[in-house]
């Protein structure tokens, strides 16, 4: 039987771009996008995505009309599209003009072909939109974590054995590319740029080795991988990466590197029982990892309202909050949230997490822009993901580069633009840029959201967040937090003008489609309002404690960076030495973060310490000299 791609050349133009499309969208290999594909059997498209994918064509063809929303397969959608461009022709309709090439070698060079290719289904963009100039961070928003899946790819594309390169210095398509040539000769005989890019009619190369599936050492013995080299395993068990990891975790945790998960044993206030896993004993700590800020997840008032409101509407709710799950202390926990913000309406989410995923997805869409710090949470990254927008990367708190990117998304002139941000980057503690941040959303048409997790209790003189610490209440369209830090309860929630928040109610999935905070954790928090209202001395403890510890390391000779919260990083940068810093201060009986890749990137691992209001002078007192006495041991300081 004769493929009607083939004998057809317009239906094989417009079927190479319909499948353009869809491997964008949808992360497939072209190869796996055949005429007969259905979209819901075969390839899993939802209505949903496949909206996103029929704009997407529209626009690919330049077509004067919507697309029926009925095809069912990628050749019946082939037709719609040649029977659109048909009648776009008889009317009169300019032709669309061809889309242009990534570069105009790409498909003879099979390495900058297999880059490409990979780049295309790691990011969802389409083949001319991906500029092989383009600043991968600032203009296509390819962050690090989605750089090392698109070298993996194009690495196993070109057939290469051994571990992925290491090409994050490559800061373009074309750099990369290059950087393949350089590191490996063996890709300048690959042969074709078909081969090279595995496309339809190949072999399927053999996978290559597992990152890091054979440790590498030092002659002292030290196995120099980190959690990246397991982020890219392939193979044909699925699970062959978890029992790789196994082994790498096992060894970390034998060595007493790995502290991560350990359980508590009693309230977690300056100091906790915690039940050492690695010792087989329970052992009392200075806590410094704590997101407690104004210590009230151990209020007596606040306990209780948690225990009577248990009592009363029981252990928890069965449903959504549209289907049987809202009872009236939802509906006053969004009232004192807002009237704490001082911003007209809230929506409360079932975590932190989930309110970035839900804000981001329903108000920004695939043809709309979503410019983001470089160092923000990764909720705010797989929100952006989940939206499937135009992601730009800007470089951290680096205003000029975030007026360049805002400059050139507007000159497009294609869709929205929000700029999302932390008000305390969690991992470094300095604080976003906000009075310029809001300055270019003005200037350049944008909205803006502010993620307070670990501004809220902390910043501003009531401790509402980073809008009150710059004096910009009612500046920022949304402001955004998580329950589960100062407020010690758990959910998440958005707050800003009322018609945007109700729109949020029925768009975010992750608040339609998932039961909400129990009514005894929502009674605990309203709770937690009241004691920072009436309790302003909390606040005020906090950034004595804060401002005594951060003299104390700074005199002592520790970098933490650009720190003004709560959170201090003590920034060591080599991921082996600051495993073993954080190992000699457990030894001495403090507890604190040991912060490596994926908390950081790889060469900028620290120590996060979290200062709280319940710390007494002789806390801090002690936390410094073990600091100091752990530093030294390990090489982080020199020795007097």
């Amino acid at each position: 039987m004769t493929n009607p791609v083939s004998t057809h050349p317009d239906t094989a133009r417009v079927h190479d771009g319909v499948v353009e499309v869809i491997a964008a969208r949808t992360l497939y290999d072209v190869g796996h996008l055949r005429p007969e594909s259905h979209f819901e059997a075969d390839l899993g498209i939802d209505s949903v995505i496949m909206e996103s994918v029929l704009l997407s064509v529209r626009e690919h063809f330049a077509l004067s009309a919507e697309l029926p929303a009925g095809p069912a397969t990628i050749g019946e959608l082939v037709d719609a599209v040649r029977a659109a461009l048909a009648a776009d022709a008889g009317s009169g309709a300019p032709a669309p003009a061809p889309a242009p090439a990534a570069t105009d070698a790409g498909a003879a060079d099979p390495v900058t072909e297999a880059v490409v290719a990979a780049a295309m289904r790691q990011t969802q963009y389409q083949r001319h939109q991906l500029d092989l100039d383009a600043d991968l961070e600032g203009e296509l928003g390819v962050d690090s974590v989605v750089l090392t899946s698109v070298v993996a790819e194009a690495t196993e594309r070109l057939g290469l054995t051994g571990p992925a390169p290491d090409l994050a210095g490559a800061t373009t398509l074309r750099a990369l590319a290059d950087a393949l040539r350089a590191c490996d000769p063996a890709v300048r005989n690959t042969a074709t740029g078909a081969e090279a890019a595995g496309g339809a009619g190949t072999d399927t190369p053999e996978p290559r080795r597992a990152p890091g599936s054979v440790p590498g050492a030092d002659p002292d013995g030290w196995d120099h991988r980190s959690m990246k080299d397991f982020t890219e395993q392939r193979d044909p068990d699925l699970f062959a990466k978890t029992r790789s990891f196994a082994g790498y975790l096992r060894s970390r945790e034998k060595d007493r590197l790995y502290w991560y998960g350990m359980p508590l044993h009693s309230k977690c206030g300056n100091r906790a029982v915690i039940f050492d896993e690695l010792e087989g004993r329970k052992r009392e700590f200075l806590m410094f990892a704590s997101n407690n800020y104004l210590g009230l997840a151990n209020h007596p008032g606040v306990i209780e309202a948690v225990v009577d409101a248990t009592r009363t509407y029981g252990a928890t709710h069965t449903g959504s909050r549209f289907i049987g799950g809202t009872n009236m202390l939802h509906k006053e926990l969004e009232r004192r949230l807002a009237a704490f913000k001082q911003r007209p309406a809230c929506i409360v989410y079932p975590g932190g997490y989930s309110a970035n995923l839900g804000a981001i997805s329903a108000l920004v869409k695939s043809y709309d822009t979503l410019v983001v710090d470089r160092l923000n949470h990764m909720s705010i990254v797989d929100g952006a993901r989940l939206s499937g927008a135009v992601r730009k990367i800007y470089r951290h708190n680096d205003m000029a580069d975030l007026e360049r990117i805002l400059s050139r998304s507007a000159a497009e002139g294609t869709g929205g633009r929000l700029i999302v941000a932390d008000g305390v980057f969690s991992m470094h503690g300095d604080v976003c840029d906000l009075p310029e941040i809001v300055r270019l959303a003005k200037e350049y048409d944008a909205r803006v959201m502010i993620d307070d997790a670990h501004s809220t209790g902390v910043l501003g003189v009531r401790g509402s967040g980073t809008a009150e610490h710059f004096g910009l209440k009612g500046e920022v369209d949304l402001e955004l937090g998580t329950m589960s830090k100062t407020l010690a309860g758990m959910g998440g929630f958005v707050v800003g003008e009322e018609e945007v928040v109700e729109y949020l109610r029925y768009y975010s999935n992750s608040y339609v489609f998932a039961a909400n905070i129990p009514a005894g954790v929502a009674a605990g928090l309203i709770a937690a309002i009241d004691v920072i209202e009436a309790e302003p001395e909390r606040l005020k403890r906090l950034w004595t404690n804060i401002g005594t510890l951060r003299g104390r390391l700074l005199e002592a000779g520790f970098d933490l960076e650009h720190s003004e919260s709560a959170i201090l990083p003590i920034v060591i940068g080599d991921e082996r030495r600051a495993m073993e810093m954080g190992r000699a201060v457990r030894a001495r009986g403090l507890f604190c973060q040991t912060v490596v890749y994926p908390g950081v990137p790889l060469g900028d691992a620290r120590l996060r310490v979290s200062v709280t209001c319940e710390h007494t002078p002789q806390d801090l007192d002690l936390a410094a000299e073990i600091f100091v006495d752990a530093a030294r041991e390990t090489g982080v300081l020199p020795t007097p």
